[in-house]
């Protein structure tokens, strides 16, 4: 009889696994590590560094003894900060280990098992996981390229049910880049008037990534201003992902809620890094803008380049720093089974490295970063064409 100890997972993450994403960044290290030449274009990271104000801040208030448990609902005065650019008061936000916090702080304190969570698809990848993770269930809603990769009024309300808590809006949106302007917030915002049980949480994390007009949800809806959750943070228009600093901005008994599960998962995030979120905030701001040129010229560039490769048609972003191509005339042309095999293909085939849509729920397309520098864009793009050229020639 065997006596070796057998582990078994908890059913609440029965179907929770590492992100696609970071399997094909793995995937990509391995390679490499074989001394195979692998462009990796498949991770939301700025190439950037972070802001050299920022580290000074940091270095202050790491030899200044700023270095004692912080407030588990973060520093007062990093609160402040937040809470007076978004025209609230302390008690409205709360500082997490990184946004990705923040989205598990919100599900945990507010689902019970088999609540419902409204997800328009693509959507970042994790989403649909923490939603099961806090015992939810993820009601993912099709929303192709035809209609803008946005969700629309109709759908919306196709998907609520009773059992429905949230509405979950990423705009800047992570894949597509997609943006919704004020009159689709308001038509979506005026569906959710007759659903007074269904909260919004708005994830903006790309605010300051935008290409087009940026308006937030809680702006856009201020009649839904008492059951909407925004979500932000310094990770990528500052290049701070290392630093691992996000927030929820939201009522305050939701923030209480929220605060007391991360009190008993990570107590108050770090405090040297709340000192250099708080840097970048009150610091100059003219970086974000000669950052977000930058993104503009290489979305541009992804674009231009994507949609002269036969097979690939590729949308040309209004915000975030992703392209999300459709693959329909490659995966067609090739003779490829899915998104995933072309994928796996250029991995293998071109050591190019990006995610299928699948992974963010929409199949045919795939995810591409323009987060790196133009030699690493134009290295993978010359790889993927001349592959696919290889391949239709």
């Amino acid at each position: 009889m065997d006596s070796r100890p057998v582990f078994q997972r908890a059913d609440r993450i029965g179907g929770i696994a590492l992100s696609e994403i970071v399997q094909i960044s793995e995937r990509a290290n391995l390679l490499r590590a074989e001394g195979r030449d692998v462009t990796a274009l498949s991770t939301g990271e700025p190439d950037f560094p972070t802001p050299p104000h920022v580290i000074a801040a940091a270095n202050a208030a790491a030899v200044g003894g700023q270095t004692k448990y912080p407030p588990t609902a973060g520093t007062p005065v990093l609160r402040d900060a937040i809470a007076a650019q978004a025209g609230v008061r302390r008690e409205n936000v709360l500082v997490s280990t990184g946004a990705k916090q923040v989205l598990a702080n919100a599900m945990l304190a507010s689902l019970n098992p088999g609540d419902e969570v409204v997800i328009p698809a693509p959507y970042w990848t994790s989403y649909s996981d923490i939603v099961a993770m806090a015992g939810g269930r993820a009601v993912t809603v099709s929303c192709p390229m035809t209609e803008g990769f946005k969700l629309t009024p109709e759908k919306l309300e196709a998907a609520i049910t009773p059992k429905t808590r949230w509405l979950m809006l990423n705009s800047p949106s992570n894949p597509s880049g997609a943006i919704y302007s004020a009159a689709e917030i308001e038509a979506l915002a005026s569906v959710l008037e007759n659903h007074p049980q269904v909260w919004v949480l708005a994830d903006e994390i790309y605010e300051h990534l935008s290409y087009a007009a940026f308006v937030s949800f809680a702006d856009a809806a201020p009649a839904l201003k008492d059951r909407t959750l925004i979500v932000n943070g310094v990770s990528k228009a500052w290049a701070m992902t290392g630093w691992r600093i996000g927030w929820a901005i939201g009522p305050a008994e939701l923030i209480k809620a929220m605060t007391a599960v991360q009190g008993q998962v990570t107590s108050g995030a770090c405090s040297i890094s709340q000192a250099a979120a708080l840097a970048a905030l009150s610091g100059d701001q003219e970086l974000l803008s000669e950052r977000r040129d930058a993104f503009r010229t290489r979305r541009d560039l992804v674009a231009h380049r994507l949609n002269a490769v036969p097979g690939i048609h590729c949308p040309v972003p209004d915000g975030a720093f992703y392209v999300f191509p459709n693959l329909e005339g490659l995966i067609s042309a090739g003779g490829f089974e899915n998104d995933a095999a072309v994928c796996d293909w250029l991995l293998s085939e071109a050591h190019v490295a990006i995610v299928p849509g699948r992974a963010f729920g929409l199949p045919g397309h795939a995810r591409i970063s323009f987060a790196y520098a133009e030699a690493d864009l134009e290295k993978g793009l010359d790889r993927i064409a001349e592959a696919v050229g290889r391949l239709t020639n």
